[in-house]
């Protein structure tokens, strides 16, 4: 689903389904990953927190991914949720100018 993030929306969390026996991402995990492959511009990765940081190019506004269930494979499905700059600039080291 290539769908760029609308005004209201401040998270998107994926899933896994299982499906015909296999383990499949969900069309949020899809969009999570057009969106990081193809729309968003990556600012910085935080290796330790398994995290990175994306520009949305409309309006400038930070969103983060993340893996927030770290007791499944790979971290598990991933969730993308917008942050304030002030928050970005200070987990991400970035300079707030």
């Amino acid at each position: 689903m290539n769908k760029k993030p609308s005004i209201s929306e401040t998270s998107l969390v994926g899933s896994w389904i299982m499906i015909k026996g296999v383990m499949s991402q969900d069309s949020v995990c899809k969009r999570i990953q057009w969106l990081t492959d193809s729309y968003f511009k990556q600012v910085a990765v935080d290796g330790d927190n398994w995290s990175a940081l994306y520009e949305n190019p409309d309006d400038g506004g930070y969103w983060e991914l993340t893996y927030p269930q770290s007791h499944m494979h790979g971290g598990g499905p991933p969730t993308l949720k917008q942050i304030s700059k002030e928050i970005a600039c200070a987990q991400y080291n970035l300079d707030s100018s």
